[in-house]
């Protein structure tokens, strides 16, 4: 110890420079080297040997050097040659000027220091030899920069000066609740080395006198102000992580961290409470005030009624500590030399003193009378006196105005002195400000270019919404023009068979009138014939009865007696004769009316032939056009089928497409899904891939079909791009063999999706696309994701009620054995151990049955419960019905009776270890809380479909309660056997050389770097145990079922 004080005091007056001058260097070179000559005076300014504190300039000035060459290499250049390890307050003031060059100085500062992590660390180590003075204080500061350069390298998102908005924290964490939870204990941590220095440094004062007036309490409080304003927001931080952790996992998880935060948050007010009372802390900074009480993380809305502490740092003024005054040469002599004796005697020199001494008395020798000599002589000496006093006042005050003047020029010297610093501390703060002017305009500008890509991102998305919308409404105007199309064809269609009826019509018609003139023609030659044939019997009747004439005349002479006989017969002859011509007129004048009539008929249906000729070339013509039309049509709505489904393929490959870019999209690795909806869409686009096959067998064996395989290859690229995506985001909750396996089948599917729809747009290619492979790729998806699906799925509904009726049972069974055990364990260790350790076995087996009895009380609540939640819900449906129905809720049940079942045996075969001594008091207290998250899993599983007034469920939550408190009485009585059976080795190095102490020391360290990386590992191995077992969880329990492609 001697050694180590006298080394102290053997501290150099002169520290020696960094910079050495080189010969013949150009202007770069020179301005290089200036910079680092005004650095290493300002560093060995900043850090010396006086009881001081620090310069805010020329720790201002080291700040400012950083930022100029971007790094500390300076720095430590000239702090290596520091005798940091010889004297307690040089190395003290060391660590208040890297505290500030690593919270306000250049990012690489932390980088560049790591380098001399080690030599900090073995610093620190030899420091803490001492108990007290800046020793001590020293350890402790450079455990705390180690700790916070440690902290920033590990999570690169926090600047030096900690301050984060809120949305950069969530960043920090990656929406992992992992890494909340790792980053909280990271900041216990921190905080923990900052209230450690708050504490030392507040110990090693003597408060009951003002030591914070004093330059060496200056000195040693200076540092805090770094101190404050870390906590303050390390304090906010780690109550916002809290919250946020308290909101993602159960609160007997977090146990522990509220624990811990307790703790620091009575230090931290009781620190901040008793800083602010400080008279050199008034002038300095405005240290904020926490709550009363701390946040109540159990209740959410608390956090809306958090503030985050603020510090204020007034406008920095000069201290008149830490400056001192200038002393300069008196500018005025005061000092008026008194009259000397001539001076004083001149009178008497020219007149004389008297006449009786002087001989040379000439008044006398004129005869003058004395009287008047005397009075002349006294007025004159009067005289002299008043100028003598009212010289002594003139010299009196001169003086004073000196004094006062020697003042004044003190006061302006002091103020010029401080101007001047004001002066220093403004270009610093000005290059500061530049400095800090250039890294706010490149923020800015990455700022504004990120502005502009989102920008852009944001046009390409209106875009492709715009063209998407353009694209759905041309699909929809294709639709109605085929609507439109269709309607038009059956009216063409209508048209054209009421054409044709009209033609036929017509057709008829002119038969039926060429049958009537056919039919009149035939009457009217017939009725000729008729009447030719009367004429023909009248004129053989006129015939015959010209001849019965003659032979009447010839008999008249041979009957001359029948004379007047035969003249009456004769003028009955001659009447009838006369009768016969006017019926043989009157057939004539018939004969002419009917021929008249047969001539206006022949005319009439002539006229009538040649408009039905006419009319029939007009429907005819008509008809043509309608068929030209027709054909016009058909073409046009051809054209228009195809070009919908080109369209309609199009956009299905554009579907495609775009979820096969999602695939190598980095914003996507963070989706997930499972393998239960994978299957479900696999097999949705299977059955779609058959429709489309049959859709297009269809539309190939007639056009006209082309509606069904419009919607057909639609659903056929939603549902092949959503298996896509489901794939993809389904592997990244996959081993990494299954999901390269998962991957390589979702992109072969999307290729062959590709190649079937580009046949489909051709149409000399469209009957030969085959669609065999698109069903092998998906088959294999499908396959792969059968294979993926967690095994509890795999159980028969009727097998699920049976399956929680055994696991109850074996979790019953469990319990009544572990406590069973115990009991027997207990005996055995009456009859065996004896003293402290017979007394800390009875403890941690008393507690371990206690906890035995809550968890079998717990089991037989959350029983009474699912009974009761089984008949209030099942309906007329049986028990094993229910659990089928519920079975993701059934699930949950089997896995918490297991886990509780599970941890039961675990922890009594450690507390049998224990009571044998070969066990480890840390896993009897992990089994514990293993334990009690446990039964808080299957507490949440029992109570999530029970009523909130049920009777039973109330029973679950005491039995809940008492479990956790059992589980702390175990934890309890743990700690305090470990604390009476362990011994604590005290450190005594008394007896030891210093080459001994120096083989110990790098034992130690040694030791300490193997116990650091071994720490690493497990705290990384840890990590990656808690992320597989939430993976593992999720699987087994059906996480994100209910929320179907979340990814």
């Amino acid at each position: 110890m001697d050694r180590v004080k006298s080394s102290m005091q053997q501290v150099p007056n002169a520290i020696p420079k960094v910079i050495r001058r080189t010969g013949g260097a150009n202007s770069l070179e020179l301005e290089k080297e200036n910079f680092e000559r005004g650095q290493a005076v300002s560093i060995n300014k900043a850090i010396n040997t006086q009881e001081v504190a620090v310069k805010e300039k020329h720790a201002r000035t080291c700040i400012l050097g950083t930022h100029h060459e971007k790094g500390a290499h300076t720095f430590w250049a000239a702090v290596n040659r520091l005798p940091l390890s010889s004297n307690a307050v040089l190395c003290w003031k060391f660590c208040h000027v890297f505290h500030k060059l690593l919270r306000d100085g250049h990012p690489n500062v932390i980088k560049d220091s790591m380098r001399n992590k080690a030599d900090l660390t073995d610093m620190s180590r030899m420091w803490g030899h001492l108990s007290e003075g800046y020793g001590k204080l020293c350890s402790i500061y450079l455990k705390l920069l180690i700790t916070k350069m440690e902290f920033h390298i590990k999570n690169p998102r926090f600047p030096g000066n900690l301050q984060m908005s809120n949305r950069q924290l969530d960043e920090a964490g990656e929406n992992d609740v992992n890494n909340f939870f790792q980053l909280t204990v990271e900041m216990f941590d921190y905080l923990e080395c900052e209230l450690n220095l708050f504490l030392g440094v507040f110990s090693s004062l003597d408060m009951s006198r003002s030591v914070s007036v004093t330059a060496a309490g200056q000195c040693r409080l200076a540092p805090l102000i770094q101190v404050i304003l870390d906590c303050s927001h390390l304090y906010d931080y780690t109550v916002k992580l809290l919250f946020k952790l308290h909101s993602c996992l159960p609160a007997d998880t977090l146990q522990g961290h509220r624990d811990r935060f307790q703790e620091q948050f009575k230090k931290l007010k009781s620190l901040f409470y008793r800083s602010s009372n400080l008279q050199y802390f008034k002038r300095l900074i405005q240290i904020p005030q926490l709550p009363e009480n701390p946040p109540n993380f159990l209740r959410a809305s608390a956090l809306s009624e958090h503030i985050s502490p603020v510090v204020v740092i007034p406008a920095e003024s000069s201290s008149p500590e830490s400056e001192h005054m200038v002393e300069t040469d008196e500018l005025v002599d005061t000092d008026i030399p008194s009259l000397p004796a001539a001076l004083e005697t001149k009178f008497d020199d020219l007149f004389g003193t008297s006449a009786a001494i002087d001989p040379f008395n000439f008044n006398s020798q004129n005869g003058m009378r004395k009287d008047d000599k005397d009075r002349l002589i006294e007025q004159l000496t009067r005289e002299i006196q008043a100028l003598k006093e009212e010289l002594e006042s003139f010299r009196l005050e001169s003086g004073r105005l000196c004094q006062v003047l020697r003042g004044r020029v003190s006061e302006l010297e002091a103020e010029l002195a401080e101007q001047s610093h004001l002066r220093l501390q403004a270009v610093g703060e000005c290059e500061f400000l530049k400095a800090e002017l250039d890294d706010l305009r490149r923020v800015r500008e990455d700022t504004e270019k990120e502005q502009r890509s989102l920008t852009e991102i944001e046009k390409k998305a209106q875009a492709n919404e715009q063209r998407y919308t353009k694209l759905k409404e041309k699909y929809t105007e294709l639709v109605q023009s085929h609507a439109d199309l269709l309607r038009k064809n059956a009216e063409v269609t209508r048209q054209m068979t009421v054409a044709r009826a009209a033609q036929d019509e017509v057709e008829a018609v002119r038969k039926e009138m060429q049958e009537k003139v056919k039919a009149a023609q035939d009457a009217a030659d017939r009725q000729e014939r008729e009447q030719l044939e009367q004429l023909q019997e009248l004129q053989r009747e006129l015939v015959s009865s010209r001849t019965e004439l003659d032979s009447l005349k010839t008999t008249m002479a041979s009957s001359q007696q029948s004379s007047e006989v035969l003249s009456t017969q004769l003028v009955a002859l001659e009447s009838e004769k006369a009768e016969l011509v006017q019926s043989l007129s009157k057939v004539e004048s018939e004969l002419v009316a009917q021929g008249e009539e047969l001539e206006r008929v022949q005319s009439s249906l002539a006229t009538e032939r040649e408009s039905g000729v006419k009319t029939a070339e007009a429907l005819q013509n008509q008809l043509n056009e309608k068929e030209s039309r027709e054909q016009a049509l058909e073409s046009q709505l051809v054209a228009a089928r195809w070009s919908s489904l080109q369209g309609a393929v199009e956009e299905a490959e554009r579907i495609i497409q775009d979820s096969l870019a999602q695939i190598d999209d980095p914003a996507h690795i963070s989706c997930t899904s499972s393998a239960d909806y994978l299957a479900s869409r696999c097999q949705a686009s299977l059955d779609c891939v058959d429709r489309l096959h049959s859709a297009r067998e269809a539309f190939t064996a007639d056009n006209t079909g082309v509606s069904e395989l419009l919607r057909v290859v639609t659903q056929c690229g939603h549902l092949v791009g959503d298996t896509i995506v489901q794939g993809s985001a389904t592997s990244h909750m996959v081993p990494v063999e299954q999901a390269d396996a998962l991957s390589e089948s979702v992109k072969a599917c999307g290729a062959e999706a590709l190649a079937l729809l580009g046949q489909m747009k051709q149409q000399d290619s469209i009957s030969a696309a085959d669609n065999s492979k698109l069903k092998a790729a998906l088959e294999a998806i499908l396959a792969t994701a059968e294979k993926l699906r967690p095994r509890g799925l795999e159980l028969q509904q009727g097998e699920l009620g049976d399956l929680v009726e055994q696991e109850m049972a074996a979790t019953s069974a469990a319990v009544e054995s572990a406590a069973a055990r115990i009991e027997e364990m207990l005996n055995k260790s009456r009859a065996v151990d004896t003293g402290i350790k017979m007394e800390v076995n009875e403890r941690i087996l008393a507690s371990c049955t206690e906890l035995m009895q809550a968890i079998k009380e717990l089991v037989l609540s959350s029983k009474d419960l699912q009974r009761d939640i089984v008949e209030s819900g099942r309906g007329a449906a049986s028990m094993k019905e229910f659990y089928a129905k519920n079975s993701r809720w059934t699930e949950g049940l089997i896995s918490a009776s297991k886990a509780v079942g599970w941890g039961a045996t675990v922890m009594v075969d450690a507390a049998d270890m224990v009571v044998q001594g070969k066990g480890k008091f840390e896993e009897l207290m992990v089994c514990s809380h293993e334990i009690a998250a446990s039964t808080a899993q299957l507490v949440a599983a029992s109570k999530v479909k029970a009523d909130k007034d049920s009777a039973n469920l109330h029973r679950l939550q005491h039995a809940s309660r008492g479990v956790t408190q059992a589980t702390a009485a175990v934890v309890a009585s743990t700690k305090s056997g470990k604390s009476q059976i362990e011994e604590k080795d005290t450190m005594d190095f008394s007896s030891m050389t210093l080459t001994q102490i120096k083989r110990q020391e790098m034992d130690a360290q040694v030791l300490v770097l193997e116990l650091e990386t071994r720490l690493q590992k497990e705290r990384e191995r840890l990590g990656e145990l808690r992320k597989k077992h939430y993976e593992l969880a999720g699987v087994a329990e059906g996480w994100g079922v209910e929320e179907e492609g979340t990814g």
